[in-house]
């Protein structure tokens, strides 16, 4: 291991999924308290982190448009509350385990949440605190992915690290498609 870390401030963008554990459905609080020791781990290392949280374990938007004809927005925004969800069961977990964290959200629920504030998270990560952020970008229509890329940005962190089930990105999608190839390198085209 390095004297010290690569990289001074990340994001760490985290499926849903990463929640589940042994579950089929739901926040397993055994796998959380596993993420969140990964997460303390790489922090006493004096790494600033920001976590983007999806939240597959609880609700998939897109799969309830296509099964149940639900307006697209609304699944969204649905969506979004359970990465508020997935992210209040980090918060705590971390929490417990001694670390501050704080839990931002893109649009406001403030019994659980600050509302991000770009200049508020900056000073947070400042105070060593770990920063959560829930509900995507607060729009609907994109995904966490896009929330952990823009959030990236918006903070200055070095690198965007993505722990999903997804290895890589594809011509379409591989569950779907046995035809569809892992795509090496991308261009803005």
């Amino acid at each position: 291991m390095p004297s010290k870390p690569l990289y001074k401030k990340i994001i760490l963008k985290l499926s849903g999924e990463a929640f589940l554990g042994n579950l089929s459905f739901g926040v397993d609080p055994t796998a959380t308290k596993e993420i969140a020791k990964e997460i303390i781990s790489v922090h006493e290392l004096g790494v600033k982190i920001c976590v983007v949280i999806g939240a597959g374990n609880l609700f998939r938007g897109e799969t309830e448009v296509h099964r149940n004809g639900m307006d697209r927005a609304t699944a969204d925004y649905m969506g979004m509350l359970g990465t508020i969800i997935n992210g209040m069961a980090l918060q705590s977990t971390i929490e417990s385990l001694g670390v501050e964290t704080r839990l931002m959200t893109a649009f406001e629920i403030k019994a659980v949440a600050e509302p991000y504030i770009r200049r508020r998270a900056v000073h947070h990560l400042d105070k060593e605190r770990i920063v959560i952020f829930g509900g995507g970008t607060g729009s609907p229509f994109v995904t966490t992915d896009t929330a952990a890329a823009l959030r990236g940005l918006e903070l200055n962190c070095q690198v965007l690290m993505k722990g999903t089930k997804v290895d890589g990105v594809y011509s379409k999608d591989p569950k779907k498609y046995p035809d569809a190839k892992l795509l090496k390198s991308l261009t803005f085209l």
